[in-house]
């Protein structure tokens, strides 16, 4: 898809469809004004009507007039005051998808009306509703089917239209949006794909092809290696499958190099390619839903290579470990004990609590390849959901000062996270009479207990990232398609290119 900047009005401007967003009770005057003189009214005739509001991401074709574009689109952008760079992305997001099933190669979008409340002005709207287009675009249901009739057009031509500005810098900060968008899509696709399809050896060839597409070193490791260096905890979730495990560890960089923060950072991603639960089996009701399990894997596999995109070299290190969780005649049993990579015996009381097993040998193994900084990525409890719903993503950190450089990567990304707390009186719980403490100790503060099972793992600063309930929707909204959603893709990338040199 090109990107092209136009400064000019935006009747001027040739396309198939204008985007319009509408902010506010809508007041036709100025260039709003004159958009409805040339449709002939119709922009003040459907408002009357009640067709075109401001409420966030409802979109309405008009017919364009004597305006450039062949048809006009309303696109809801809500309150002004209430602008912020999430609803940016959707509204790009909603624009694609409203066209869903149309005959479209050129969607124009005028960045003005949002340009003129949103901190950063149009270079950040520009790169915001670019990186919202694209994934807008992504429609699961084509990734084993050849033609769906229903899904958002593929644009050859994205025009963003600003009454002025500099076009060199808002292209760039557009097509840096594309490629954001395009790692988020990438981290939504493997999420996506089917278990039988998707197994640990399979993403681990993904995320090698990945790795020599985009000039990374990559190391894999199997069941021998992991259990020969002490990986007890990886190990025992995935010794239950045919499929065997892979520890997948992505560098950008060299090894043990320090970014312009001083930072060896490294990104953890649970990938857990079917999730039955093990030997503690989970209910059949959306079990199908488990292959989803290995989205924080996916997401940072497509963050490193997002970062290798836009600013090459830059120290990174991913780790994603993959294994399918299983029951089976090798099956790890409730009241095994197995003995950590950093040295810990761990009681596993519920193999349904597999995910913080895995991640804490990943994140012990990142440690010693010299990372300073760890932020893991999980679909690890359906607690956070219950907690903060599908929307905001639940956050563990320390120490208080690293989680202010996540919480300002992801205020640049425009994703929501809320910070709970490690309370350390419920480490009492998860006490053991076998080992130094259990996986699982009761539904009573679950959620802040797997907070604290994994910083047992983390001797560096450290943040956690349940994204449970935001990692998948179940339901399309005007901006996403149903499936996994690639959140925490941007924050992961803003957070490392804050140290790029």
């Amino acid at each position: 898809m090109l990107v092209r900047v136009v400064i000019d009005q935006p009747w001027n401007v040739p396309a198939d469809v204008l985007a319009i967003p509408i902010l506010g009770d809508l007041a036709l005057d100025g260039p709003l004004g004159e958009l409805d003189r040339r449709s002939s009214g119709e922009l003040a005739a459907l408002a009357a009507f009640g067709e075109i509001n401001s409420e966030r991401y409802c979109g309405t074709l008009v017919k364009p007039g004597d305006n450039a574009a062949r048809r006009l689109l309303a696109i809801g952008a809500g309150n002004a005051a209430e602008l912020d760079r999430e609803t940016a992305v959707r509204i790009g997001a909603a624009a694609e998808r409203r066209l869903g099933g149309r005959t479209v190669r050129s969607l124009a979008i005028w960045l003005d009306p949002l340009a003129a409340v949103l901190d950063g002005g149009a270079d950040a709207v520009a790169g915001l509703v670019a990186r919202g287009v694209v994934e807008g675009a992504f429609d699961p249901s084509t990734i084993y089917r050849d033609n769906v009739t229903t899904s958002p057009p593929r644009l050859d031509e994205l025009i963003l239209i600003s009454g002025s500005g500099d076009a060199v810098a808002l292209t760039r900060a557009a097509e840096r949006g594309v490629i954001m968008g395009e790692g988020a899509n990438l981290a939504r696709t493997l999420s996506n794909r089917s278990a039988n399809d998707v197994s640990p050896e399979v993403l681990a060839e993904e995320a090698w092809t990945i790795a020599e597409r985009h000039g990374l070193w990559i190391d894999v490791m199997g069941p021998d290696r992991a259990t020969e260096l002490g990986m007890g905890m990886f190990m025992a979730v995935g010794r239950g499958s045919d499929n065997p495990p892979r520890m997948i560890v992505m560098r950008s960089g060299s090894e043990g190099q320090r970014d312009s923060l001083d930072r060896h950072l490294a990104i953890i991603g649970k990938g857990v390619t079917f999730d039955s639960g093990g030997i503690s089996i989970k209910p059949s009701d959306r079990m199908e839903e488990m292959k989803m399990d290995k989205s924080g894997a996916c997401t940072v596999i497509a963050a490193i290579a997002t970062v290798a995109r836009l600013a090459p070299g830059t120290p990174l290190l991913a780790v994603a470990p993959a294994v399918e969780n299983m029951p089976g005649p090798h099956s790890t049993r409730p009241g095994d004990v197995v003995r950590a990579l950093n040295g810990k015996w761990v009681d596993i009381t519920n193999t349904d609590a597999e995910g913080r097993l895995i991640l804490g040998d990943a994140m012990t193994y990142a440690e010693r390849l010299g990372a300073t900084h760890l932020v893991d990525v999980a679909t690890l409890t359906g607690a956070v959901s219950r907690a903060l719903g599908h929307l905001v993503t639940g956050a563990f950190a320390q120490p208080a000062t690293f989680f202010s450089d996540v919480a300002a990567a992801a205020a640049r990304a425009g994703e929501r996270y809320w910070q709970l707390p490690l309370v350390d009186e419920y480490i009492k719980d998860m006490e053991s009479w076998y080992g130094d403490m259990q996986n699982s100790s009761g539904a009573e503060g679950s959620l802040v207990k797997s907070g604290l099972f994994l910083r047992e793992f983390a001797t560096r600063p450290w943040a956690h990232l349940d994204i449970g309930g935001t990692g998948y929707i179940r339901k399309a909204t005007p901006y996403a398609a149903r499936g996994a959603t690639g959140v925490t893709h941007a924050t992961l990338v803003e957070l490392a290119l804050a140290g790029a040199a």
